[in-house]
């Protein structure tokens, strides 16, 4: 695999906390975008990442990111690591064992009320929108032993639809719990190895699991690999499907893939299935003497019809453009719906770019990103009573080369090829990371007060 300086251009991390008030803006920004952008990532507790490549860069210790809108004005910036066990560790060791074993740095979501950054498998840890650590999350006490990084949210019910996937046995469990927190379901679902398992998909009425050639090697620790993770040629990629509240969970072979992230799934009728996904051909392949990793080739678009009938899926590309970290307007979660956005990949180791794709005319639009820039993904922020699927705006960190510092571009999501509205010039750098979520300003998070007042 290509080697990346990780503490170079995009992916540098930063060494500090930072607090900053009103920021400049370029344009105007829509008086009615009130609420917080998060941003999640890792970002080395030393300020310096150790070795290069993904695989280094992953594991490291989360950092929360924060931007704050108001009015048509973006009243402030704040970055913080986490009070999480890794934290106290290497800052405050006295209060090591007053905070949270878990490493936070994939996602956030806001569920029950609570506002929780999510790790790969590990406890979720719940925090406020000024990114003050909370501890254990309050209201989802059944997803204490762990949970995956990306959940879905039923945006009808209000169920949050979740699994955990383990290197040891039991290998899967899979949960619901509901608009309150509380579990409704908790199961273990069999599986013959430990998955690599990243996302999952809902529609209205089902669940789809994903179980792909790549899964854990402890050997590779042996050889110097920091993750035991890598492709396998002799392993089935399969979808499990099964009843949103539990029952039997049927397996669909696929072709041989992984697939990292979902865009959406939905109910055609009783017995048919859409299912949109990013799909790498190969991930993680070992080089012929498993000392290294091939270049991962990109992940594109692709549509999976299940014939819950016949047995048989459909298995079709759509279009050959490089694309990643795709989101939706997500109150279209598990529904039919028309648009999706993403990060477009032109190279393995560049995002740098915004498309949206139209399922309806099947066309594609662009926001370019200037070479030597790149972007994160973007989040769909809905106007308030908005009819229309993308009423809404795209907000996307963009790291500037030139200035070493990041903006953050605010798009109309019905015509992102128009540019942004409003850019944001934030002062420091938000560095490449993965997963961000919109927290509009209409309450949802837990009193500020019971904020761990843990400060380095």
């Amino acid at each position: 695999m290509t080697s990346i300086d990780l503490n170079a251009g995009a992916l540098a991390p930063v060494a500090r906390e930072s607090d900053f008030g009103a920021l400049p803006v370029t344009g105007t920004l829509p008086d009615d975008l009130n609420g917080v952008l998060l941003r999640n990532g890792p970002n080395p507790l030393s300020g310096r990442f150790e070795g290069d490549g993904v695989l280094s860069w992953w594991p490291e210790a989360a950092m929360l990111h924060a931007i704050s809108f108001e009015q048509g004005r973006a009243t402030g910036y704040r970055n913080r690591w986490p009070r999480t066990q890794r934290w106290a560790n290497a800052h405050a060791p006295s209060r090591e064992s007053s905070c949270v074993d878990t490493n936070p740095n994939v996602n956030v979501i806001r569920h029950a009320g609570e506002i929780l950054a999510l790790a790969e498998g590990g406890a979720p840890l719940a925090i406020t929108s000024t990114l003050d650590t909370l501890g254990p999350a309050r209201k989802h006490a059944s997803q204490a032993v762990g949970m995956c990084a990306h959940p879905k949210i039923d945006p009808l019910t209000g169920e949050l639809v979740t699994f955990r996937a383990d290197w040891k046995a039991p290998f899967l469990r899979y949960g619901v719990t509901n608009a309150m927190g509380e579990s409704t379901v908790d199961i273990e679902i069999a599986s013959p190895a430990p998955s690599m398992m990243h996302d999952i998909a809902i529609t209205a009425t089902r669940s789809i699991l994903f179980d792909l050639n790549v899964g854990y090697d402890f050997s590779m620790l042996g050889r110097g690999h920091r993750m035991p993770l890598r492709w396998f040629d002799e392993r089935r990629s399969r979808l499990g499907v099964l009843p949103r509240h539990g029952g039997e969970v049927r397996w669909f072979d696929i072709a041989p893939c992984f697939i990292q992230h979902v865009v959406n799934a939905y109910d055609v009728d009783a017995t048919s299935i859409v299912l949109d996904a990013v799909r790498y051909p190969w991930y993680l392949r070992l080089t012929g003497d498993g000392a290294a990793f091939e270049d991962n080739p990109l992940g594109t678009l692709w549509r999976y019809r299940i014939d819950l009938a016949s047995g048989a899926v459909d298995e079709t590309p759509i279009g050959n453009i490089g694309v990643e970290l795709p989101r939706i307007n997500e109150l279209r979660t598990g529904l039919a719906y028309r648009y999706l956005y993403a990060v477009e990949q032109p190279t393995p180791i560049e995002m740098r770019g915004i498309v949206r794709y139209d399922w309806h005319s099947g066309t594609w639009e662009r926001y370019e990103v200037p070479h030597g820039d790149q972007n994160s993904e973007p989040i769909f922020a809905p106007r308030p009573s908005a009819k229309a699927e993308d009423g809404g705006w795209l907000l996307c960190c963009i790291y500037r080369y030139a200035t070493d510092t990041s903006d953050v571009v605010v798009l109309d999501a019905s015509n992102i090829a128009a540019g942004p509205v409003a850019t944001v010039h934030l002062p420091t750098r938000i560095p490449a990371g993965f997963h961000g979520a919109w927290i509009a300003d209409d309450g949802g998070t837990l009193p500020e007060s019971l904020a761990i007042n843990v400060e380095s």
